[in-house]
Formats: structure tokens, sequence, C-alpha cells
């Protein structure tokens, strides 16, 4: 009898890592056949069914074959030997392909032995698993056994063993990472990358001719991971779903589908009930191994809202003169208008509702301090005391023209409101439409419980032109003049000196009229508007309109860097507030606080500048962010880089100012920290 070892005495091949089943099996079943060198061991080929010659990498491929077959239960229909894999006009064969076994013609493992050697054996696997979409490859030389899982092309990671017919990859693989995990393994920790970056090398790479909706199938990836995130921040022991954890692309996209499922049931009202991940399978599967590691819940909302104005603003806000204002620049705004938990407040050019978010975040710590509970960072997970999610409930409001930018804003409100929400989808300058917008069936099944509190603040029950809200904050658009008949004639400022209606007019100005009406008396507002408003000659009769209806509190000249790089329009940001006999007295004679800003926060380009110590390293706050340079406000920092806090700003000398002006809203001014 012609000996295994024999066979393999000379080569690099063993059978040590086989089966003694299979051993014993392929060495009863060799024997000997004349050749071109006389007498040759040969066998019967268990997948091929046909004779052929026993070479020692072809010893390993049968045995590995047996041990597929009656060790891990593959059936041999799912087993191809030398199987073709197309590279360009280059066709080579893989020594074992086994496919998936509910898509027959779709690679699940590939197995290389004409290899011995590890270095050559994994390269010839990465060009094969990243031809055919194969997740898992095996490397094998008899003595040694090396298995892979491909979660994407430049990135194969080692797993223990090969998984049997009844099992998933992922019930081998011990990745699967908690949220501890997370936060200790998040990509975005060290600040050297951001989730804007990591989809922009996706945009490059894997969706520029995926033949979708780039940001609606990133905005559904986001949605589902955020809420994975959730979850498990309110059960610490649970394990992500999110993630590429050894499933086929198939049975990936069936999951992230399931988990996408659950979070338009958790938050509903921003996808379509019966909406689908539309990305292939294969790109799917991409964009889930470069997210898994990237931690979402951010303290002040960057993160998301780096990603979500990089994916809107060439399509939506771009081409209407409106962007996502800096998180610096709205903090700057809340503390000055210090809001609390009895007043009402709206964002009516909500974007990706910074203003609204970011007064909730004011106002709970004012509720947790009322509570004696510790600060947190607002933006968790975490469940939040009733009052909280009761404010966000009755007091919060926002609404915006474009579709797509609500949804956003819903997603951001619902998640830091714990479920609650009163974003809207409508056309703010055009409330003479609302009564008939307002009565789509599909309108009300989305925002019905928002525009009922948004009724009851009206003046008059039965008329959208005035409301009784406590604050107005909003970053309106400034690009563009609105032409429509229509909606001129129902503003003062759209009248010429003779009283006659304008043809055309800045969208800015009419948000200006729109947005006091949205304010009671003593109510206070917060307004951006390009510079030119405030110093232009022919503009005095807007500049009029306003100190005839309201206290002229503070004007702050932003820097020309800040909405950079998409336009370099200078801004200024308007505080007033509106005349009341009791909580705004006319006067005729009063203070105006006017400052500007020195620290840009960002560079020429549009990038961010963060502070840093004489050393170079950047400041980070108490929740471990970066700190953005600016002088707007005071900002902690964190203790492991020296404690203490930057220079008081603008802010600051403004509650002071307005202390010593007895405005009715600082009777008490507190930290945001």
């Amino acid at each position: 009898m012609y000996s295994l070892e024999e066979l393999l005495r000379d080569s690099s091949y063993k059978t040590a890592v086989f089966s003694s089943e299979a051993v014993n099996f392929l060495q009863k079943a060799v024997y000997m056949q004349s050749g071109r060198k006389g007498e040759e061991p040969h066998v019967k080929c268990l997948i091929r069914h046909k004779d052929i010659r026993l070479t020692p990498e072809e010893a390993v491929r049968q045995l590995y074959v047996y041990d597929l077959i009656h060790t891990y239960g593959y059936s041999p229909e799912r087993i191809k030997l030398e199987h073709a894999i197309h590279f360009g006009r280059e066709v080579k064969r893989a020594d074992i392909v086994i496919f998936q076994k509910d898509h027959p013609d779709s690679e699940y493992i590939i197995v290389e032995v004409k290899k011995p050697k590890l270095l050559e054996g994994k390269a010839q696997l990465k060009s094969y698993c990243n031809a055919t979409g194969a997740i898992i490859g095996v490397w094998c030389n008899g003595l040694t056994t090396e298995c892979y899982h491909r979660k994407d092309p430049n990135y194969f990671e080692k797993v223990k063993r090969l998984p049997h017919s009844h099992e998933k990859l992922r019930d081998v693989i011990e990745e699967r990472a908690t949220i501890n995990e997370l936060e200790r393994n998040n990509k975005l920790r060290d600040g050297t990358i951001t989730l804007r970056d990591i989809i922009t090398d996706l945009e490059d790479e894997v969706l520029a001719h995926a033949g979708v909706d780039v940001f609606e199938e990133l905005f559904k990836l986001i949605f589902s991971k955020l809420y994975d995130e959730m979850k498990s921040v309110r059960n610490e022991s649970r394990l992500l779903e999110f993630g590429n954890y050894g499933d086929t692309d198939e049975d990936l996209k069936e999951n992230i589908q399931s988990l996408f499922d659950k979070a338009k049931e958790e938050w509903p009202g921003v996808f379509a009930v019966d909406d689908k991940i539309r990305l292939e399978a294969s790109h799917l599967a991409i964009c889930t191994a470069s997210l898994q590691n990237v931690k979402l819940f951010n303290s002040n909302l960057d993160v998301v809202d780096d990603a979500f104005e990089y994916l809107m603003t060439k399509a939506l806000k771009g081409e209407k003169g409106q962007f996502f204002t800096p998180r610096y620049v709205i903090d700057m705004c809340v503390r000055m208008l210090n809001p609390n938990e009895h007043e009402t407040m709206i964002d009516t050019a909500a974007g990706s509702c910074g203003f609204p978010v970011h007064t909730m975040f004011y106002v709970w710590g004012q509720i947790y301090d009322r509570l004696g509970l510790p600060r947190r960072n607002m933006f968790t997970a975490e469940k939040k005391p009733d009052e909280c999610t009761d404010y966000v409930r009755k007091k919060v409001f926002a609404i915006d023209f474009d579709e797509k930018t609500v949804r956003v804003a819903r997603t951001l409100n619902l998640i830091a409101g714990d479920g609650q929400t009163n974003v809207m989808h409508l056309n703010t300058l055009d409330y003479m439409s609302w009564d008939e917008v307002t009565r789509s069936q599909d309108w009300i099944d989305t925002y019905n419980e928002g525009w009922k509190g948004l009724r009851a603040l009206r003046r008059e029950k039965k008329s959208n032109l005035d409301f009784m809200f406590d604050i107005v904050m909003a970053n309106p658009p400034f690009a563009g003049d609105i032409q429509q008949g229509k909606i001129i004639s129902h503003y003062e400022l759209a009248k010429d000196k003779k009283g006659n209606y304008v043809n055309k007019i800045g969208r800015d100005i009419l948000f200006i009229e729109r947005n006091l009406q949205f304010l009671k008396p003593g109510g206070r507002m917060a307004i951006i508007l390009p510079q030119g408003r405030f110093n232009n000659s022919s503009d005095k009769y807007i500049r009029d309109f306003i100190a005839e209806r309201c206290r002229i509190l503070a004007v702050i000249g932003l820097h020309e860097n800040v909405f950079k790089p998409h336009t370099g329009t200078k801004t200024s940001v308007l505080l007033v507030q509106k005349w009341d006999d009791e909580l705004c007295p006319r006067v005729d004679d009063y203070a105006v606080f006017f400052a500007t800003m020195r620290l840009p926060g960002k560079d020429n380009s549009g990038e961010k500048v963060y502070r840093k110590d004489t050393e170079g390293r950047v400041l980070v706050d108490p929740h471990n962010h970066p700190i953005v340079e600016h002088d707007l406000y005071s900002v902690a920092i964190h203790e492991d880089c020296g404690g203490g806090s930057t220079p008081e700003g603008i802010a600051e000398a403004f509650i002071e100012f307005g202390k010593r002006e007895g405005l009715s809203f600082f009777a008490g001014a507190r930290s945001m920290e």
C-alpha cells in the first residue's frame, strides 16, 4: 500500500491538522496507476467523482474536503474545486470554494492549499475573496490552518476556526462589542478622523456608482446606528447589533434592515414604515464595517451634524443660502437669551435643529440642578427625568420648509428629546397655506402632535399669523429673493416708500417680520443676518421697523470664516426683546451691547481650529471633545488638560450687561457646563 507519509515526505505539506478519519479514509482510497513517470498514486475525487493523480497539494485538498463534508457538515453540492475566478481578462482557479446555502451562485468560503507559505497564500486568498465577495478565506498546508474574515477589502481579521454548516461566522468570532467597548475603540476618539472623512471615503470608493441616493442610504445607516447605541446605553451588557460580525453580505443586509425597522418603530415620522435599505449587499457590508467602530452619541451633536451638513449642503442648503449653524454660535445665543423650563421656544428655520436641541440641553441643566442630580453629557441615550421629556413635548418647537432637512432635524430632536419632537415640515413665510397643508392625512400622521401644540400657542384661535412664544431663535436662509406675490403681499417690510408691494424681496427680510409675529410681548429673539442689514443705508427702514417693535439688546459681529467653506458672507447676530409694559417697558434711550468675534473658530478653508496648550496639544472639554478656538463664551477644560476654563467671552460680557440693565430674563444667569 502506498502511504501518505511517503507522498508528503519531501514536501511542505503535512496531515497534522486533519481528523484521523480523514487521513485513514484517504490512505485507504489511494491506488496506483500507470502515468508519465510509471506507477503513480491516484484517488477518486470526492467532489468531481473522477480519478486524479495524487500530488502533495491534492492530498491536502482531498483531506480538507473530507473534513468539510464529514466534520463541518457541508454538503458536496455546495463545494466546487478549481473554481474559476475572473480578474478582467485573466482567469485563476481557486482550490476549494464553498457556496452560500441559500445563494448557490455566491461564494462563501475560499480555501487555498496551493501556496505552502502563509504570506503567499494569504495574498492569494485576499485577491480571491475581494474578487468574489467571499467573507471567509482559509489557508492550509496540512501542518497549519489559518482562517480569516474579510471585513472589507483592506482588512482581513483572523478567526479561531471555520464555522460548521449549521453555524454562521458570528458564532465563532468574539468581537461583538458593548457600548463601553465601542467608547474605548471609537475611531473618532482622538480627533484625527471625523465622520465626514469616513463618509467622504465611502462616497469616493463605494457609493459614487452604487445607483442610490447617497444621502438617503447613509441617513438610514446613521439612524439605525443611533438606535443601536441608545439601546446599549440603556442596557450596558447588551451587545451592539450594528456591525459586520461575520455574516454573509445577504445576511448582514437582513440584520441591518431589521435594526432599521426597529429604529423606525422607536422614532416614527422620519422614514416611511415600508422604507427599505436600497444599498446592494456588498456595498452595505463595506459601509457597515467602516461605521461600526464609530460612536455617534456626542455631547454637542458635532459628530453627526458634521456628517449631515456634508451630505446636504450641495444638494439642498447651499442652493438656498442656508447653512448649518456652528454649535458654538448656537451656544452663545442660548446663553445670552437664558431660557428656562417654563418658557416656549421655536426655531423658524430649523436646519438640523441646533437651536432647539441646545436650548433643551441648557434647560435640562436647570432641571437637573433643581432635582439635585449631577450634570451629565446631555446628548446621551440615557433615560431622562420626566421633567426633561415634558419640557421637550410642551415647550420646544421647530419648522423648516425642506422635507429632508426636517427629517434630519426630527431625528436629532427625537433622540436628544428621548422620543419627543415638535419639528414640522412647514413653510414659515407662507403661513397662508398652512391650513391646506395640515389637512393632508400623510402630513397629519407625521406631525399632528407638534401641530396641536403649535396651534395652542396662536394669539387668535383660528389664525396662523401671530403666536405667543417666549423665545425665537433662527438662522434663516439669506440667499435668493422671494418673488411670489401671494407671499409678499402679507408683509409690511415688502412695501416701498409709497406703500406699494415690491416685486421681489430678500428672504431674510421677511423672516425678520415673520419671527417677530411668533413672539409674544416681552418675548426675545436671536436671529443671524447678513452684516449689510445693519450697515446699508437702504436697509434703514428694516432697522426702524425692528426698533419700533422691540428693544435692541445686542449685535454680535461674527467672523467671516464662521460659515466657510460654504460662504464667506459677513454675518451678525441680532438680539431683541419685544416691548411690553411689564417685561420690557418702552423707553426712548437705552444702551445696546455691541461685540465682535475675534477668534474665528475656523480657518480660511472652513476647517475647525482647536484651542491648544503651550505644548501644542489640543485641549478637550469635560466630555473629552476638542475645544474650538473661539471667544464667544468660556468653556471648561478637562482636568487631564490642566483643568480650569478658557477665558470669558462675549456671552459672559453680555450677561453682566444684562444684569446691569435689569433685563427681565437675567434675574439669575447660570453656566451651561
